[in-house]
C-alpha cells in the first residue's frame, strides 16, 4: 500500500495515510477534524543504496520561487 501525505485545508494539519488503492488516494478525510477538504502533497522519498547510505530526493521546481528554496513547489516563479 502506498503512503501518501496530505494537508487539511480546514485545520491546517499535515498527516500521512496508507491508502489501499491509488484510485482512493484523493477520497480521504482529515484524521484530526474529519474534513474532506484535504490536499495530497508531493512527497520526498529516501532510497537505500548498497553503500548503506540514504539519499533524499525531492521534485525540482522551476526555481526562483518567492521563498527562495527553489525546490519547495510553491508555484512562485
Amino acid at each position: 500500500m502506498p503512503l501518501y501525505e496530505y494537508k487539511c485545508a480546514d485545520c491546517d494539519r499535515p498527516f500521512e495515510l496508507l491508502v489501499a488503492s491509488p484510485a482512493l488516494a484523493d477520497a480521504v478525510v482529515c484524521r484530526y477534524c474529519g474534513s474532506d477538504s484535504v490536499r495530497r502533497l508531493i512527497s520526498t522519498f529516501a532510497s537505500h543504496s548498497s553503500s548503506d547510505t540514504f539519499a533524499m530526493s525531492a521534485p525540482k521546481s522551476g526555481g526562483g520561487c518567492a521563498c527562495g528554496g527553489g525546490g519547495c513547489g510553491c508555484g512562485g516563479h
